[in-house]
């Protein structure tokens, strides 16, 4: 379904400016539509015959939906929309015309017009019509609780119609919360309470106000209710702004082990200000949910410190080790595990600096690929170049992965670019070595060259490893090599990560190691998405 952008820049004339308004009553008119126990339709003009299109729609909460059908899309014109002709012609808020019906729905037609405010202040023409249809199939006698909502909603109404309403919003707000279910009080201009809502009042008892809120003065109270005099001045402050006009950001009130989250809405129906409307809602659960999210994440990050810690300890231990043994091959050995601890160490760092379970990937492999050109046995100046992102990945896929592109990037450098001695009369393979004996000759005229690409598509991550140095040997077969890197690597691309890898001569010289890894876990797995 398209956007109301995308139908207002489609079917009408509108300014940008005009759009973002809309898109702002858009964001806002779910409480319009709770205190009417109405659906509200936002209808722009398409042509100057009359003809009207719905670029939005919301139901209530509080009460059964006039449309079971979606109507936003729909252009309607003719005797059926002659209400929305009204408001839009005259700028008047259209109220007369007798029930009408859909299906077997019986609906009361309002139509608000929508103006956008000047740059000086006054109000604009009329750029769009709210249409407010009740379903009337539950029609009763109204309590003095929805007397207080239609009240509100036709000053709100008038507000949209002065294009005073919605009020700013403040970089940050979202406007999920409080609703109008969750708790409202309506103030006089003076600032008194002449009506709380039942679940307004059992806000303000868990803050540890008993008595009846009609007749205090709200701003007054919330001082003396918060535990923190910061936190209670500017919850005050924030219902005095609203009886000045203003539309002050929302504030947390918390007093007695209780938190209570206010919204303050200024009432200035035809530009008059009448008091203010306050929705509450208790948030006290929600916030000891946040404390005990974070205490779980600070945790995790210092669990992941220290593994970090004592996997740098290994590395250190092994390290003193190496320098102890006297046989070459098993001091190469040592140090091969030196960088191998160090790599997953690595993504544990990582975490610890996360606030959850996944890492920017990219960044890790500029490190390891960073210090495989500094601790390769090489005597060529070989340069590192990553192409593409890895972007966001998930602990588990991290720490197997670094640790393959780790053995893939030593074994690039180291035997595709031998130190020159090798070149002539190449040793028995390191432990790692997963490109055994001779190969060609390194073409001289090229930059010793490891390129790290990688690319997602369809939730599988596609990454290869490829150099420009002398490439594999004649006969190699990966499949049956036994050289501990190689079997690292296949162990952990097609154990933990669920891949494949292929090792192939590159398109202009060289290797390349290919690999493909899926980002999304099998529910049988026990993995979460990726």
């Amino acid at each position: 379904m398209s956007t109301l952008r995308d139908l207002a820049e489609e079917h009408t004339h509108l300014r940008p400016a005009d759009i973002d308004h809309l898109h702002r009553i858009a964001g806002d008119w779910q409480l319009l539509s709770d205190l009417s126990f109405a659906d509200l339709l936002l209808w722009v003009p398409v042509d100057a015959d009359g003809t009207f299109l719905c670029v939005a729609q919301v139901r209530p909460t509080t009460a059964p939906t006039a449309y079971q059908d979606d109507q936003v899309g729909r252009i309607v014109g003719g005797p059926e929309v002659a209400h929305l002709g009204v408001a839009y012609s005259q700028g008047r808020i259209w109220r007369e015309g007798d029930p009408v019906w859909y299906g077997d729905v019986p609906a009361r037609h309002e139509a608000i017009p929508v103006r956008l405010r000047t740059a000086e202040g006054e109000a604009g023409e009329v750029i769009a019509v709210v249409g407010r249809d009740t379903n009337l199939s539950t029609a009763r006698t109204p309590s003095q609780l929805e007397l207080n909502y239609l009240t509100t909603a036709d000053d709100l109404a008038q507000m949209i119609a002065d294009g005073t309403f919605p009020p700013p919003r403040h970089p940050g707000e979202t406007t999920s919360a409080p609703r109008v279910g969750d708790g409202l009080v309506r103030l006089d201009a003076g600032g008194k309470v002449t009506y709380a809502s039942p679940n307004a009042q059992s806000a303000y008892r868990r803050l540890g106000y008993a008595s009846h809120l009609v007749g205090e003065d709200l701003a007054a109270l919330h001082r003396r209710l918060a535990g923190d005099p910061l936190d209670g001045t500017e919850a005050s402050n924030g219902i005095l702004a609203a009886l000045r006009g203003e539309a002050p950001p929302r504030r947390e009130i918390d007093a007695r082990g209780a938190t209570m989250l206010t919204r303050a809405l200024p009432l200035m129906p035809a530009g008059v200000p009448i008091g203010a409307l306050v929705l509450v809602r208790d948030i006290t659960e929600v916030r000891r949910r946040d404390r005990a999210l974070i205490t779980k994440d600070a945790t995790i990050r210092e669990i992941h410190h220290r593994v970090k810690n004592n996997l740098q300890t290994v590395a250190a231990l092994l390290r003193l080790q190496a320098r102890r043994v006297s046989m070459p091959e098993a001091r190469v050995a040592l140090e091969e595990s030196v960088r191998r601890v160090a790599s997953i160490a690595l993504v544990h760092e990582t975490l610890s600096m996360s606030s959850d379970e996944a890492v920017e990937f990219d960044g890790i492999v500029d490190r390891v690929a960073s210090a495989a050109t500094e601790v390769a046995a090489t005597e060529v100046s070989v340069g590192m170049r990553r192409r593409g992102s890895f972007g966001v990945l998930p602990a588990e896929i991290a720490t197997s992965l670094v640790m393959v592109l780790n053995e893939l990037l030593l074994n690039a450098v180291e035997h595709g670019f031998p130190p020159a001695d090798e070149a002539e009369d190449p040793p028995v393979p390191a432990a790692s070595g997963m490109v055994p004996v001779a190969a060609p000759e390194i073409d001289p005229s090229l930059r010793p060259e490891v390129v790290v690409s990688a690319h997602r598509f369809r939730k599988m991550l596609h990454v290869s490893v490829a150099d420009n140095g002398r490439g594999l040997p004649p006969g190699f077969d990966a499949e049956r090599a036994s050289r501990l890197g190689l079997q690292i690597v296949r162990a952990l691309v097609t154990g933990e990560l669920r891949g494949t890898i292929e090792l192939r001569a590159g398109a202009n010289g060289g290797t390349e190691a290919v690999l493909v890894v899926p980002l999304a876990r099998n529910a049988h797995d026990g993995r979460s998405q990726a």
